[in-house]
């Protein structure tokens, strides 16, 4: 059996293998399976994870665990936020308000004082900086919000990635993001660089070369690469 087959119930109480029940129990909670083929689950006894046997990989019990991602999973102890590794050891020192998962072996975290920066897979801090926001890594690459309240891309070692600020930002796909300015969403490459001159109250990133719109009257169209309209929807 293959963590990859097994899936969730729709009641979120209990694993299927091809449409039959497995591990002859339920849950008050389960989650997906996540590679190695390890998966969280909550019981009566707390929340923790088990293997593809659906056997317990430790004897700890958490308020909340997650997924495991980089061979990393986010757990909750009471009010404390952290992550384990796939013995169910504890991967670093430091607890925090909140942690994200591990994205090319970098995570986005929260302290108690709602500071969010990076760091990588020992606990250490990836930059000097702190943010008011901090997401996730996408190839390379991260959206933070300053203190001025202006969004900025930073790369893995927290250069920003070009001089340009924002309103609002999102990452990269297909070799373009999605940002916002004083009039408007649009598309930016790599520069900060916008691709079009047209503003839009939505946009969604490129997909196959295009994207869905929405004017600031409502209209949702498609558009190419170069901004232009190729059909209304």
């Amino acid at each position: 059996m293959k963590w990859e087959d097994i899936k969730v119930s729709r009641s979120n109480t209990y694993f299927l293998f091809e449409g039959e029940q497995v591990f002859d129990r339920q849950f008050i909670e389960v989650l997906k399976f996540h590679s190695p083929g390890i998966a969280p689950v909550k019981d009566d006894t707390g929340s923790y994870h088990i293997d593809v046997m659906g056997n317990q990989l430790y004897f700890d019990r958490y308020t909340r665990t997650f997924g495991f991602y980089c061979n990393r999973a986010a757990v909750v102890q009471n009010k404390n936020w952290f992550h384990i590794t796939e013995k169910g050891e504890k991967a670093y020192s430091d607890s925090y308000q909140w942690v994200g998962n591990y994205q090319e072996n970098l995570c986005t975290v929260r302290d108690f004082n709602n500071r969010y920066f990076h760091i990588n897979q020992n606990g250490s801090k990836n930059y000097s900086e702190y943010y008011v926001y901090a997401g996730d890594y996408k190839d390379g690459i991260a959206c933070v919000k300053l203190s001025s309240g202006f969004y900025r891309h930073i790369d893995s070692y927290g250069a920003f990635l070009n001089e340009k600020e924002f309103l609002d930002l999102g990452i990269f796909h297909k070799n373009f993001a999605t940002a916002k300015d004083q009039q408007g969403w649009h598309h930016i490459d790599r520069t900060g660089k916008a691709i079009y001159e047209n503003r839009y109250a939505v946009v969604e990133p490129f997909y196959n070369g295009f994207a869905l719109v929405t004017t600031h009257d409502d209209q949702k169209s498609v558009i190419n690469e170069k901004g232009e309209l190729i059909l209304k929807v």
